[in-house]
């Protein structure tokens, strides 16, 4: 249930609070004091997408607050609890909306995504107001509202499974015929890229071991002069290193007759000598090796190309270019029994089908007793709310199998969908005497409005929708038609928290609670101000809504009676 509502900046509103109760909340202003931002407010804090167009002139940013109870065994409890939430806190909602469209959603002061928000407030509340109106006017919603009434929406979400296991097996199937249909064609390019690369005969790190060859040889006479001349130095020449260190031995030789804690130093001079020698000789091994061949410069540079090509069509690495040909080869094997591998897939998809068909006969069954049974209470509703002879009734038909493009989602020549077999339309006749057309062919928006409540009332008995708010309920509607529906929305409220937006004093009377929206000029600025009405302030409003801006005591005399007698029979 809907506790508290705040919303700061946000189109002409500065700062306003509201808190909500249970029962029928009736909120009642003049015509663009700003009742239907607030409904604005809710749709954005129930998941609808937000514009910067929305903040209030001259603010950098709007902020919505909303705080609803929530019940340990509803499914926003489990929804929050499965995201992290604790229920138990209740849930808070804050959007805030910023000129640089970096909106940002907090639930329970954490973050929180859009899909997130979405799903948790999915069975929260429901706005009824102009789009449900035109959305009612929309065949594909007839469908879904017959599923609802009829309980029937476990056993639609197990077709909706159905189809979606069905699905990637159908385009699994065609991938396989579509192989198969030119298999020859991809088993001689197999062939030959399998050929490309098992002839290469790639070892693995062979292409670094080629660049180091490469670099190598290019710089033949460099590493030469640089190698040769370093022999020079330590061991070739006249006062070689080596040479040095065999006089620095002689004289240590000398000095430790003397003293002859010399030893050690000249043993490393010994070994000093030792490792140059040894050094040298790696040097000169090194240096015969040395090539300065440009044929073989070319040969190493042409492998190096070949390796190139390769890694640059099969996967940029040579680990990748073996790893394709592994998948060549698996390929090629899949091909050769691509047959046995299409007749697998049928005999899945016709026990798939099998499933998908079953399912969709007992929803089809099923959506036909709902559709009579739906129709007898809609007649029934309407005739409580002054409509008493109206014909009401719901067409259920197949969908022609040509909407589909594959056989395994059609069923005795009609279509499959995730919806099933079915198409629904709502066909009305207000009048005695007049034949069935569809609900769009309604002229009177009183006669729509009605029957949105209608279905709404027989809704709301199974709905888990703990708060429904009603925008332009009255449309089209007044005098004891109004007073009909205002007897409506208090019956709801008995088992529903419901907020109605109304213009009209009969069905304004049978609010448990009142607020009055209305809009001043501060300081140069209109803004939207609420206030809740206590009795004698409802009865003021409500001999408004009935004389207009002039009030007379004989008006106001009609006002409190209104009131007074507002629980009385209708």
């Amino acid at each position: 249930m809907l506790r508290e509502l705040s919303i700061r900046n946000f189109a002409i509103i500065d700062d306003l609070h509201i808190s909500f109760h249970a029962g029928l909340t009736i909120l009642s202003g003049e015509t663009g004091a700003g009742k239907s931002i607030i409904i604005n407010a809710v749709n954005l804090l129930l998941g609808s997408r937000a514009a910067a167009r929305l903040i209030r002139t001259g603010a950098d940013s709007a902020e919505l607050e909303a705080l609803f109870d929530i019940s340990d065994d509803s499914m926003a409890a489990r929804l929050m609890a499965e995201n992290g939430y604790d229920p138990s806190e209740g849930l808070l909602i804050r959007r805030i909306i910023s000129r640089g469209d970096r909106h940002k959603i907090f639930i329970n002061g954490r973050l929180a995504t859009m899909h997130i928000l979405g799903s948790v407030t999915e069975s929260l509340a429901s706005i009824s107001g102009q789009h449900a109106h035109q959305g009612l006017l929309k065949e594909d919603l007839h469908l879904a509202i017959l599923d609802r009434f009829g309980g029937l929406v476990p056993l639609k979400d197990r077709l909706r499974q159905a189809y979606q296991v069905i699905l990637p097996l159908i385009r699994q199937l065609k991938e396989l015929q579509d192989t198969r249909d030119r298999r020859d064609e991809r088993r001689d390019l197999l062939e030959y890229q399998k050929k490309e690369i098992a002839s290469a005969g790639i070892t693995p790190g062979e292409d670094e071991a080629l660049e180091r060859e490469r670099v190598i040889l290019k710089n033949g006479e460099a590493l030469y002069r640089d190698i040769h001349g370093s022999l020079e130095i330590l061991y070739d020449r006249q006062g070689a290193v080596a040479e040095q260190l065999g006089e620095v031995e002689t004289r240590l030789g000398k000095a430790e007759t003397i003293d002859p804690d010399l030893v050690r130093q000249r043993k490393d001079a010994v070994d000093l000598k030792f490792r140059i020698e040894d050094m040298a000789a790696d040097l000169r091994a090194y240096l015969n090796n040395i090539q300065i061949d440009d044929r073989q410069l070319e040969a190493v540079e042409a492998r190096l190309d070949a390796l190139l090509r390769l890694k640059r069509k099969y996967g940029g690495s040579l680990e990748a270019v073996v790893s394709r040909l592994e998948s060549i080869e698996d390929e090629l094997e899949s091909i050769e029994n691509i047959n046995e591998r299409i007749a697998a897939a049928r005999e899945a998809l016709a026990r798939e089908h099998d499933k998908l068909a079953s399912l969709a006969i007992s929803l089809s069954d099923k959506r036909v007793r709902a559709a009579l049974a739906l129709a007898g209470r809609v007649e029934k509703e309407l005739s409580s709310l002054c409509m008493a002879k109206t014909v009401f009734k719901i067409e259920i038909s197949p969908i022609p199998a040509e909407n589909s493009t594959d056989s395994f989602l059609t069923l005795d020549g009609h279509c499959i969908t995730e919806n099933g077999l079915d198409r629904a339309a709502f066909m009305i006749a207000p009048n005695v005497g007049e034949e069935l057309k569809p609900l769009a062919a309604i002229a009177s928006g009183g006669e729509l409005s009605r029957v949105v409540l209608a279905l709404k009332a027989l809704l709301a008995e199974n709905d888990s929708v703990q708060t429904i708010v009603f925008d332009e309920v009255d449309a089209g509607i007044g005098g004891g038609v109004a007073e009909v529906v205002g007897h409506k929305l208090s019956s709801l409220a008995r088992h529903h928290q419901i907020v109605c937006i109304t213009h009209l004093p009969q069905i304004a009377r049978f609010g448990d609670h009142h607020y009055r929206i209305s809009k001043d000029v501060v300081s140069g600025r209109t803004s939207t101000r609420i206030d809740p009405l206590d009795d004698n302030a409802r009865i003021d409003e409500i001999a408004r809504m009935l004389g207009g801006m002039q009030i007379t005591p004989k008006t106001l005399a009609h006002a409190r009676e209104m009131v007074e007698g507002h629980r009385g029979p209708p």
